[in-house]
């Protein structure tokens, strides 16, 4: 059976320290601990003598200062190794932690994982092929090298590299060396960390390139795990949960995402906020838990950003300045069809082909398949309709030798909305209100990943009136953009109603507009 070490590199918070290695070592597993040289020092005498008699814990013989950015975290990471490989002769398995991090899982869970799985699970992309450094510096953190942290000595940081820049200063990279990148949450396999300690005894010029590359936490342990170990026995992923808000910032966990951190498919997660005391208790003693079941849905990331980016929409789909003075033409009518349930749209549009000569062109700007003829490649994708949405839309009038056109829309698309109705060709809009049941809106967060198949009741519950005042507010942002030209039909109105109004929206004979409403099936799901 699989026994974990966990790897503890941490600087602050002696009692939250105390209480997470007492936690995970409590049912057999171990702890080696390196508590930075900068902190404290009562703090670390501290957390030595709470934890002297525990035979599970031990300590990083070395203690160093450390850096974020610097060599310095990973030769911490290396001292609290060597300090666990010596002294746990039966751990199998190593799992780098921070002071941060909570398992969200059972340590029984845990075991039967990493037997079930014999791989290193450590995220390794290769780091020039790869977009996983989104912003900032990439093969410069490599290629020269770094004296000075940058977010202590910023000047003198940039000063360095722009030196180095100058004179030529460009240095090559091991040769047998394939750099690797990804997060420095790991779990690796006691061979695989053996393999390690034995490749720097006999390679000091390993050691002597990462001591000075800049951010070398995210790219050391990567890089050697991928040189030594077949790419068949490498899970390139963190098992712990952890999220990043806009700004690149982590995100904090409190005490209402319990269950949410339960179901995602991963063994810790971080970080856990410290006010959150009622979250750090029920996973303090879950850990030991035994007979636990998991219902995995996985959808934590999803939910995150729909949920942060409901307050905050922006100009995602601004006019471009070359389609500012673009008109889609003063003498031509587009008439826009707006629901949040498609299918009820489509079978709308379907019996208005089947009714008039009316091109109508369904989600064009929302699902890459919709039908489309060939505009010399602006059709191809959904960001190139989007951004040349004019463009698309003229192009559009003139292949189908029309000055009238039907498109349909999710009303989402307020800023596309707001576009076209600035535009000095008549815009109208037509907003089709639905009911929607629970179950339809549970099947909505199934098909946008706000839930998966094993979410549970209790977390649908509560996320059902979001998504349900969600839709209402999409609805209402539509109606208070006060469009000149501005129709609306509802499920819950006669099919006469309906027709009244579509009539006068297509320009139909009442008869044909009475058909259109009483489609058959129009409004189920």
């Amino acid at each position: 059976m699989a026994k974990i070490a966990y790897i503890l590199l941490c600087h602050k918070d002696p009692e939250a320290i105390i209480q997470q290695a007492e936690q995970l070592t409590a049912v057999g597993d171990y702890m080696s601990i390196h508590f930075d040289r900068r902190a404290k020092p009562e703090d670390y005498a501290s957390i030595q003598k709470a934890l002297a008699n525990n035979p599970n814990v031990c300590f990083a013989k070395t203690r160093i200062k450390c850096g974020w950015g610097e060599w310095s975290l990973v030769q911490a990471t290396l001292h609290a190794l060597h300090s666990a490989i010596e002294e746990f002769p039966r751990a199998t398995h190593f799992y780098m932690l921070s002071g941060d991090c909570m398992a969200i899982k059972t340590a029984e869970y845990a075991h039967d994982f990493l037997d079930r799985n014999d791989c290193d699970f450590i995220e390794s992309f290769d780091f020039f092929g790869s977009d996983w450094i989104k912003t900032g510096m990439k093969e410069e953190r490599l290629t020269y090298r770094h004296f000075f942290n940058e977010r202590k000595n910023k000047a003198l940081f940039y000063a360095s590299v722009n030196l180095q820049k100058k004179l030529g200063l460009r240095r090559e990279i091991p040769g047998d060396l394939q750099v690797q990148i990804g997060s420095q949450w790991w779990c690796l396999r006691r061979r695989t960390v053996e393999c390690i300690f034995d490749l720097l005894a006999e390679r000091k010029d390993i050691i002597r390139f990462f001591q000075t590359t800049w951010i070398p936490d995210e790219t050391f342990f990567q890089t050697l795990v991928r040189h030594l170990v077949p790419g068949s026995e490498i899970d390139s992923r963190t098992l712990t949960f952890l999220m990043f808000t806009d700004y690149g910032m982590p995100v904090n966990f409190y005490n209402d995402h319990y269950d949410l951190l339960l179901s995602q498919d991963f063994l810790f997660a971080r970080k856990i906020s410290p006010d959150a005391k009622e979250l750090k208790l029920r996973l303090g003693r879950l850990y030991a838990a035994q007979g636990v079941s998991f219902q995995i849905s996985n959808e934590g990331r999803s939910l995150y950003n729909f949920l942060v980016k409901r307050g905050r929409i922006g100009r995602r789909f601004a006019t471009r300045f070359w389609e500012k003075e673009s008109s889609l033409g003063r003498e031509r009518e587009l008439m826009i069809v707006v629901c949040k349930k498609w299918h009820v749209a489509k079978r709308l549009i379907e019996q208005l082909r089947q009714s008039t000569n009316i091109p109508a062109i369904d989600y064009l700007f929302h699902e890459e398949g919709t039908p489309l003829p060939d505009l010399g490649g602006i059709q191809a994708s959904l960001s190139k309709r989007t951004r040349h949405r004019r463009a698309l839309m003229r192009m559009l009038f003139e292949y189908f030798d029309t000055n009238r056109l039907i498109i349909c829309m999710d009303p989402s698309a307020l800023e596309l909305m707001n576009d076209f109705n600035s535009d000095r060709s008549t815009t109208r809009t037509l907003q089709i209100e639905c009911d929607f049941s629970d179950d339809y809106l549970i099947g909505h967060a199934h098909r946008v990943g706000l839930a998966g198949e094993r979410t549970p009741q209790q977390s649908l519950e509560r996320l059902l009136p979001t998504i349900r005042n969600d839709i209402v507010y999409e609805s209402d942002r539509i109606r208070d953009s006060g469009y000149s030209n501005y129709t609306i039909i509802r499920e819950s109105d006669s099919a006469e109603e309906n027709a009244d109004r579509l009539a006068q929206f297509f320009s139909l004979p009442f008869e044909t507009a009475k058909d259109l409403a009483q489609t058959p099936h129009l409004f189920a799901d």
